[in-house]
């Protein structure tokens, strides 16, 4: 997991806003970090080709909304580089089985078999963790390296060169990174997280994704298509 290979997967559109983070020293730590835990013999997620896979998937000029995750699936197969989201054929976690619930409730559509959010993804939603990478079978594991410092330069980027996104924050870490948004500028979406610990304590009931589409159209924009 060499540096330059790391710069060279971050699409061309959000060069302007994260070219330079890629040459601070908080990254280039973090990339010797990996490189030192890749070494060790330790698996990490996702595979370094989608790591940045949100920002892929989702150019800067499309963003529409914004939903931000903690950090990567820890087990095998499951981080594919969106928050949230799992590869097709993966079983469902459990957190993605409750926004499922919750999309079915909100929009009267059918439960999602897959996983994959990447169609969302292509419509402008940049599903974005606030941490990269993982070490398998260690939640939380890369905290605190530096993945925050870039990721928080992610949001404030888009906080200020555009106007009218939809930021959604589910429970209270993701809530924190509602001081890097102007609420006069953009819509925030906040509820509990959607994790079987807290889903029941306002997720539920909370109807973000008919929110997201209501405010979309007042934008005179197409609303997004949830169905999977």
């Amino acid at each position: 997991m060499r540096p330059p290979t790391i710069a060279a997967t971050l699409p061309a559109s959000w060069q302007p806003a994260l070219g330079r983070e890629l040459t601070q020293p908080y990254m280039q730590s973090l990339l010797a970090f990996l490189q030192q835990e890749e070494a060790q013999g330790k698996t990490i997620f996702p595979p370094a080709p989608l790591i940045f896979n949100a920002f892929k998937h989702t150019p800067f000029e499309k963003v529409r909304v914004v939903i931000i995750g903690q950090d990567p699936y820890h087990g095998p197969g499951q981080a594919h580089g969106l928050s949230f989201s799992v590869p097709p054929g993966t079983a469902l976690p459990p957190s993605l089985r409750n926004i499922f619930k919750e999309l079915a409730s909100d929009l009267d559509l059918p439960m999602p078999g897959s996983g994959d959010l990447t169609p969302w993804a292509n419509q402008g939603v940049l599903l974005l963790n606030a941490i990269l990478t993982v070490e398998m079978a260690q939640a939380g594991a890369h905290q605190n390296r530096g993945w925050e410092l870039f990721t928080d330069a992610a949001i404030a980027a888009l906080n200020t060169e555009k106007t009218g996104l939809v930021f959604v924050l589910w429970g209270s870490y993701a809530q924190k990174k509602g001081a890097l948004i102007d609420p006069s500028r953009h819509l925030i979406l906040q509820s509990a997280h959607p994790s079987p610990l807290s889903a029941h304590r306002g997720f539920f009931g909370s109807r973000p994704f008919s929110a997201i589409n209501a405010h979309l159209l007042r934008q005179g924009q197409m609303p997004i298509e949830w169905a999977l």
